[in-house]
């Protein structure tokens, strides 16, 4: 067990502090604080302080109380600065720019050109957009306190490495230091897997669970994962390449090299491969974006396609197999299932995904896991990677002097923090 310090305590407690405005609470008063983290309302009213004097929260109003003095209401500062979450897909360079409460004020997207895209093309897809969403904005570059970018593969994520691509010809690929050469605003890289989870801990279904799975189903495909309400990232940074696990021995090829892996049957790519299987020649399979290609056979199932029918179907039993591993595995408390597959499958992907689920999974597990769609709104990725600006925000010296990393703290079943004091205060 790590021990904490009195330090981390008190970083753990402002953040707990802080989350509790993005989980759509509001405007609070330190009391309202003090009855949902159960800390004292010595160590809210110190810890409040803080945030309101960086700007951070501002107040907002005040409410009566019963007897006393009427009670100041926080809320935080969305015009303390803004955020912007870039999500480097296969295919585009998707960019948001969010005021301080995390609500997007503008957006903006680039494609990517086709082929094995270089280092430099996607640096260049990226500047652009950071300056389109200035300019579209009117927002100064000086009040931007950071960008948080997803790149997909695997991520050095404190040195800003691109390690591995499982799309491109990449290998540690200097990202953040070719990004940092031309937009001169701090930056934070991380993967979609943990940045989609990350956006759940603070929007989603994580502010209710401490064990989640959220798996990213889109041109990649893997699993970000939650464990005691802490961001899980291996000893590598690389854990939850779920879409590089087996799934058919022997199977089909996947873009990371090997044959069988769960994303050669539930990307984008994976579901475009198996319509064409099973449609030979028919024309609306063919077109080489696959994600256009999985549109149209939502379009055809909905216009009551047999055969279009079997392919969703034949894809849902693929993913239940795939994610009653990760029941069986993790013993998650939820499953998110999210990402473009998802919104452009629907509910007959689901229902075929969930029987199959329950066919694969022992039944403990299964009885104790939900699967549900991501509720995050916009994109989750997005918001995911602003959060880590964000984070890392608060990480700066100068605001509060060294923040523990994003996380959303543990609750006792009593109301308390889980291997906390008010020491903090």
């Amino acid at each position: 067990m790590i021990k904490r310090t009195s330090q981390d305590i008190r970083r753990l407690n402002r953040f707990e502090v802080l989350r509790r405005f993005y989980a759509g609470s509001g405007a609070m008063s330190r009391q309202d604080l003090a009855a949902a983290t159960g800390l004292s309302f010595a160590t809210v009213a110190n810890l409040t302080a803080e945030l309101l004097e960086a700007g951070v929260l501002v107040e907002a109003g005040h409410e009566d109380s019963s007897g006393g003095r009427p009670r100041a209401r926080l809320a935080v500062n969305a015009e303390r600065g803004a955020l912007i979450g870039v999500d480097i897909a296969e295919t585009s360079v998707h960019a948001e720019l969010f005021d301080l409460a995390l609500d997007v004020r503008h957006s903006v997207e680039r494609p990517l050109p086709p082929g094995d895209v270089r280092p430099a093309d996607v640096v260049e897809r990226l500047v652009g957009c950071v300056e389109e969403l200035l300019r579209g904005s009117g927002v100064s570059r000086a009040r931007v306190l950071g960008v948080g970018v997803s790149v997909p593969g695997m991520v050095e994520r404190e040195g800003g490495v691109s390690s591995f691509s499982p799309y491109w010809s990449w290998h540690e690929v200097p990202l953040r230091a070719l990004l940092a050469e031309r937009l001169g605003l701090p930056l934070w890289l991380d993967n979609p897997l943990r940045a989609s989870t990350v956006a759940e801990l603070w929007f989603g279904a994580g502010r209710e669970v401490d064990d989640l799975v959220v798996l990213t189903l889109r041109a990649g495909v893997g699993a970000g994962i939650a464990v005691d309400g802490q961001l899980y990232r291996g000893f590598t940074n690389s854990a939850g390449e779920w879409g590089h696990t087996c799934l058919a021995i022997d199977g089909r090829l996947c873009t990371c090299g090997n044959r069988g892996c769960v994303e050669a049957y539930v990307s984008t790519r994976g579901i475009a491969v198996t319509w064409r299987e099973l449609a030979p020649g028919d024309e609306r399979a063919t077109d080489p974006d696959d994600a256009v290609t999985v549109a149209a056979l939502a379009r055809a199932e909905a216009a009551g396609d047999p055969v279009a029918a079997e392919a969703v179907d034949r894809t849902g039993r693929h993913l239940g197999a795939a994610v009653a591993n990760l029941v069986n595995l993790l013993n998650p408390q939820v499953l998110v299932l999210g990402n473009q597959v998802v919104d452009l499958l629907g509910e007959r992907l689901l229902t075929a995904t969930y029987e199959a689920v329950t066919r694969h999974a022992l039944p403990l597990p299964h009885r104790a896991a939900t699967l549900r769609r991501s509720a995050v709104p916009h994109n989750a990725v997005t918001r995911g990677a602003a959060a880590f600006a964000l984070e890392g925000f608060l990480d700066d010296r100068e605001v509060f002097g060294p923040v523990s990393r994003i996380r959303r703290p543990r609750e006792r079943r009593d109301g308390g923090r889980a291997g906390s004091t008010d020491a903090g205060s």
